[in-house]
C-alpha cells in the first residue's frame, strides 16, 4: 500500500535560495521534527544516510539517492533498494518562482511502509503524513524568510 501526501506554501525568497537550502537535503531535521538526521554518505555526492525517529524512542534508517536535480526548479529523491531501508519512500520538492522574490513551494512524499511488527513501528512514525508535511512546510516558510 503506497500512500502520498502533498503540500504547497508560498514564501518570500528566490526559487534559487529555496532550492539551494533543500538541495543537500542535510538541513530536513531543522523542517522536519522526525527526522534526527540526514547525512551525506562519503564517496557519493547524490546519496544520504537518514535517522527519523520511531516509536518508543526507537529509530527507523535508510539510505536514500537523489532521483532528480533540476535547480532551481525541482529535488527528488528516493530510498536506495540495495540499502535494504526500512521504509520505501520519495519525496520531490518544486520550487516555481513567482517573481518579485517569491517562490511557490510544493513538498511531495510517497512512502510504503512495510509488513508485519516494523510496519506497525512505520506506521505510527508516519501517523498523521499531511499535519508533518504542512508543519514541515511552515517551517520552511519560516526559516527561509528569516535569512
Amino acid at each position: 500500500m503506497v500512500a502520498a501526501v502533498a503540500h504547497y506554501v508560498e514564501v518570500e525568497a528566490p526559487a534559487q535560495a529555496c532550492y539551494d537550502w533543500w538541495r543537500p537535503l542535510t538541513r530536513l531535521p531543522q523542517v522536519f521534527s522526525d527526522v534526527k538526521s540526514v547525512e551525506a554518505v562519503d564517496g557519493d555526492a547524490l546519496r544520504t544516510r537518514w535517522i527519523v525517529a520511531g516509536p518508543v524512542g526507537t529509530t527507523v534508517e535508510w539510505e536514500a539517492r537523489i532521483s532528480e536535480d533540476a535547480p532551481p526548479r525541482k529535488i527528488a529523491w528516493t530510498t536506495v533498494d540495495d540499502a535494504d531501508p526500512d521504509v520505501k519512500n520519495s519525496g520531490v520538492v518544486r520550487f516555481d518562482d513567482k517573481g518579485n522574490g517569491r517562490t511557490g513551494v510544493e513538498i511531495s512524499l510517497d512512502y510504503e511502509p512495510p509488513a508485519g511488527k516494523l510496519g506497525e513501528a512505520v506506521a505510527s512514525l508516519l501517523a498523521d503524513p499531511e499535519r508533518k508535511v504542512e508543519r514541515a512546510a511552515a517551517e520552511f516558510k519560516t526559516v527561509i524568510e528569516a535569512r
